[in-house]
């Protein structure tokens, strides 16, 4: 006796092991897809905004400051731009994804297929690192036209980008999930992510700050993105890279820990 062929046999419930691999796979890919389909909004258009904030910063403030940190202010100001385009990106990307599905009421979606709430974090916070990477890379090439970038520490370059797009993934994911509207998002965006952003010290070195502010500024995760970052380039660091490292990873932990949460106890995504 032959065993059955596939079309013969009949049809039975799929088997899923502990890790849904298609199932994580899939709503990754859809993820990607989303963002790959309007590419010319997604990763051109902050290319542009970044290299005209290169442009403006460079033609009002180059003349005055002609070097920081041992390298030219160009040299200095793009590795701060193209982080910043990538969190931002990273940011939109996961919050947008939830409350558009919110909004539109199709948020059962995400939730009815058989997958873990870890599975349901990483499938939607890889999206938002996998766009603020290609963000990343879009924008430092198009940067590269203009300013000589070099590498001086790859490694720190990779930790700091992964890390620095999953930190504003989580964080989208979180606001995405409280938020009921827009308006919140914007909220979070408006009076956290920008703030943050422009007060980490990508548009000037902090050694340039009072004492009292300098503290400050340590004090601000952000900047430890972005210092972190411009070192793996330029060699020069403000702040202790080792604090930076140890400062993200922690915060990375923290906010997957609460994300996850969110997920499983259906914090305003369940009736």
């Amino acid at each position: 006796m032959h065993a059955p062929s596939t079309l013969q046999r009949p049809p039975a419930p799929r088997l899923i092991g502990r890790v849904n691999g298609r199932g994580l796979w899939t709503l990754y890919v859809k993820e990607v897809r989303r963002f790959l389909n309007v590419f010319t909004q997604t990763l051109l258009a902050p290319m542009i905004t970044t290299l005209l904030f290169l442009a403006i910063f460079t033609l009002a403030l180059g003349r005055s400051v002609q070097q920081v940190g041992g390298v030219g202010f160009a040299q200095f100001l793009a590795p701060g731009l193209i982080v910043m385009a990538m969190v931002q990106n990273a940011f939109a990307n996961t919050s947008s994804s939830i409350v558009i599905s919110k909004v539109q009421g199709n948020i059962v979606d995400l939730l009815m297929p058989p997958l873990s709430p870890w599975e349901l974090t990483l499938g939607v916070a890889g999206g938002g690192v996998t766009r603020g990477l290609l963000v990343g890379f879009v924008v430092g090439l198009g940067m590269s036209l203009f300013v000589p970038l070099s590498i001086h520490a790859p490694l720190f370059v990779l930790y700091h980008a992964v890390n620095a797009s999953l930190m504003l993934a989580l964080l989208g994911m979180i606001g995405g999930i409280w938020a009921e509207r827009f308006d919140h998002i914007a909220a979070v965006t408006n009076f956290v992510i920008t703030p943050f952003s422009f007060l980490s010290g990508t548009f000037y070195s902090i050694e340039r700050l009072p004492e009292s502010w300098h503290f400050v500024a340590l004090l601000n995760p952000f900047f430890y993105v972005i210092d972190g970052f411009r070192y793996g380039f330029i060699g020069h660091a403000d702040g202790s890279l080792l604090v930076g490292v140890l400062l993200m990873a922690a915060v990375n932990l923290g906010l997957w820990t609460l994300a996850h949460r969110m997920i499983a106890t259906g914090y305003r995504l369940k009736p």
